[in-house]
């Protein structure tokens, strides 16, 4: 197994413009740091949908083209950073397009995971019948744990853009970070096949949304509790978490610090969308 690998995903969006060149104008960016690998060029797909109870949203289809951009990096080891730079400290895992829960079957999938993030700080299974897109726990229970001969896991970063009006974005409409690297793309244009973890902790001080659109799985607990569940295999759907509406069911109040657990899954060709918008001013790595 190869030895562990920072990929560094660095994002800069302007407000506007379409614009494949590399003019931060017009709403292009590139961040290119030693050891680049690739440059990948986006395009991207929104929706318009319909809203849950519970200070949650979720959005389907596909309407806007998003601007163009440029992932790329692989360096050794994660840089030393100021705790509240908005860099989320990520681990992204290959997998191999034959395990049992990835290439097979589509649709949503609410309640793949239990509301309560379990003792390990990973999600615990639901086991639900009418989970149709897992195989059970054996095989979910590998989607964030390094298992030899199964995945193979990197550390990740993705830099937040502080888009200068409370509001910090990342918009990736090709996520693909680990084309070539792993198990490699498998005779793909890309490698579809990984999940994604990230654990950050935060001051709620009243009136933040946190907010993810993208394919394919997505859970979000905020003090270990599901705030957000876009479970399944499906085109880019949005969940928002409205932090004053869910703090009684979350349990949290103004003024106290608590943990965000992030958890992706990309499970199946061909698209990979992945942008995270929040007011959270300051998402930094939990201590120990």
């Amino acid at each position: 197994m190869p030895s562990r690998t920072l990929l560094t995903v660095l994002f800069a969006l302007s407000a506007c413009g379409d614009d494949a060149g590399g003019d931060d104008s017009n709403g292009t960016a590139t961040a290119i740091t030693a050891g680049s690998i690739s440059g990948v060029s986006m395009s991207g797909v929104t929706a318009a949908g319909e809203t849950t109870a519970g200070g949650t949203t979720s959005e389907t289809g596909d309407s806007e083209t998003l601007p163009e951009t440029t992932v790329m990096s692989l360096t050794s080891g994660f840089d030393t950073a100021d705790e509240c730079d908005n860099v989320l400290h990520a681990t992204i895992r290959d997998f191999m397009e034959s395990h049992p829960d990835f290439e097979y079957k589509i649709g949503d999938d609410l309640g793949i995971v239990l509301p309560d993030l379990g003792a390990d700080g990973l999600p615990v299974y639901a086991g639900l019948a009418d989970n149709p897109t897992t195989n059970g726990q054996e095989y979910f229970d590998q989607w964030y744990r390094d298992v030899p001969d199964v995945n193979q896991s990197f550390p990740l970063e993705i830099a937040l853009m502080n888009e200068g009006n409370g509001q910090y974005t990342y918009d990736n409409s090709a996520f693909f970070p680990i084309d070539n690297v792993g198990w490699g793309n498998e005779g793909n244009e890309h490698n579809y096949h990984f999940t994604l973890e990230l654990h950050t902790v935060f001051t709620y001080k009243g009136g933040e949304v946190f907010t993810f659109r993208g394919d394919d799985d997505l859970f979000v607990f905020i003090n270990k509790k599901l705030a957000i569940d876009l479970g399944g295999v499906h085109g880019p759907q949005m969940g928002s978490a409205v932090l004053d509406e869910l703090a009684g069911p979350l349990g949290i109040l103004p003024g106290n610090e608590y943990t965000l657990d992030f958890f992706f899954a990309e499970r199946h060709l061909q698209d990979s969308n992945f942008r995270i918008e929040t007011t959270i001013g300051c998402l930094a790595p939990p201590v120990g």
